[in-house]
């Protein structure tokens, strides 16, 4: 089922600052920030209706987050990002992320990206934007 352009999207990501990057060769908080910006720009330009949550690595606090934004509008779509969902030391926080958006959004659907740069691919495979198809 494809959603509509007029669905309301709800983009959830680790915050760059959270990553124990000792983990993660090559990789520092600079350039995944840059690659973040680049993907949320790549999303301004997607013409879809997509709304940013970064959250902490504390799974209260994220949840929470993730709860109050979601009485912001009304969700249709929200994509998980990899750093929640990809690294073992995370799944609690994926866990507690995806109950809270289907507790909290009954009905809404999740995409996943693998990583920054795959976000527009991951919600164009649900959402069908204006003057397409």
């Amino acid at each position: 089922m494809t959603l509509g352009s007029d669905t309301k999207i709800r983009s959830i990501g680790l915050h760059p600052s959270q990553l124990d990057y000792s983990k993660h060769a090559g990789l520092d908080e600079a350039e995944l920030t840059a690659r973040v910006e680049a993907g949320t720009a790549a999303l301004r330009d997607s013409g879809l209706d997509v709304v940013s949550c970064s959250v902490p690595a504390d799974p209260d606090a994220a949840e929470d987050l993730v709860e109050s934004r979601l009485g912001e509008a009304t969700y249709g779509l929200a994509m998980i990002g990899g750093g929640v969902r990809m690294l073992p030391e995370q799944t609690l926080l994926f866990e507690r992320i995806v109950n809270v958006l289907t507790e909290s959004a009954p009905g809404i659907r999740l995409c996943f990206n693998t990583s920054p740069e795959t976000t527009v691919d991951a919600l164009l495979r649900l959402v069908q934007p204006a003057g397409r198809g």
